[in-house]
């Protein structure tokens, strides 16, 4: 059976219409996990996602590091329940290591936002008898669980070496983030630091047992993510406004949540659906009326 040119040229024509309005859709660009560690809001590593108070926070590489002008320091866990991000700087002194001194230093915002929490302790050690966390400001120092300088030196290997230099146990600190935030290692006159977590349940562990780090308390900003959410979403901002914004898409975004005609996960799938049955349909007829 033969069909004239000018039919078979509109059929075709109709097919090559239909794929081409076949439409390419992508999601939200930002990244859900860094190595096992998910991402989730407030924090975010790609720009525009999350909340804009924790902008360039985070960097994700092979590892996961939070930044500060002070450094990278490897995020070890995120806890969203409480609320908590457990850090750990290589470039500390521990109970097995000694290295060189530096400080911690985060921005002004940071220092707001996600300060270390009330059981991440700093320990100032072989600190100078002029140092004036020992006069003025003694009562910045104080103990925590029982637990006493003297422990630090006589149980850690790396700590031991000040005992054995001065035949005695230098003077110490334990004290809260606030002290070495306003204090430099300089000012404070004490040669190391090291920090020490959840020092509420390390009653009766001696230092070998200790965990080492730090851990910063975040607030969640109320900026209404969940609504985001609940529509499909991801929460996000204008890198440009810095507004927030609810990520529909990498072609449609909303100020506070997605519509009923955003491409979504469940819009994408049905609109792409629509489409490949479309061009099915236009294939099967042209078929039928050739065979």
């Amino acid at each position: 059976m033969q069909f004239p040119l000018s039919i078979i040229s509109s059929l075709v024509t109709v097919l090559t219409i239909t794929l081409q309005a076949l439409p390419i859709f992508t999601l939200s660009t930002c990244r859900s996990f860094c190595g096992n560690i998910p991402i989730k809001y407030p924090f975010g590593i790609d720009d525009g996602c999350g909340a804009v108070q924790f902008r360039h926070m985070l960097n994700c590489s092979a590892d996961l590091f939070f930044i500060t002008p002070s450094g990278g320091y490897k995020v070890q866990s995120i806890d969203y329940n409480k609320k908590t991000l457990t850090v750990y700087d290589p470039a500390m002194s521990t109970c097995s290591i000694l290295q060189p001194h530096h400080d911690f230093i985060m921005t002004d915002i940071q220092s707001a936002i996600m300060p270390p929490s009330a059981d991440t302790v700093f320990a100032l050690l072989n600190c100078s008898i002029d140092s004036p966390v020992l006069n003025h400001y003694k009562n910045l120092c104080f103990n925590f669980s029982g637990h006493s300088c003297d422990e630090l030196y006589g149980g850690c290997n790396a700590f031991r070496v000040f005992h054995l230099l001065s035949n005695s146990s230098p003077p110490c600190c334990f004290t809260g983030y606030d002290t070495v935030r306003y204090m430099s290692m300089n000012i404070l006159d004490c040669s190391h630091y090291t920090s020490i977590i959840n020092t509420d349940n390390l009653k009766g562990l001696g230092p070998l047992d200790w965990v080492y780090g730090i851990k910063l308390s975040y607030s969640l900003p109320d900026t209404g993510c969940e609504r985001c959410s609940e529509s499909g979403g991801t929460c996000g901002f204008d890198t440009e406004t810095q507004g927030i914004m609810c990520l529909c898409s990498s072609s449609f975004n909303a100020t506070r949540e997605c519509g009923p005609g955003s491409a979504t996960d469940e819009a994408v799938t049905h609109s792409s659906r629509a489409y490949v049955y479309s061009v099915f349909l236009v294939l099967g007829a042209f078929l039928y009326m050739i065979s």
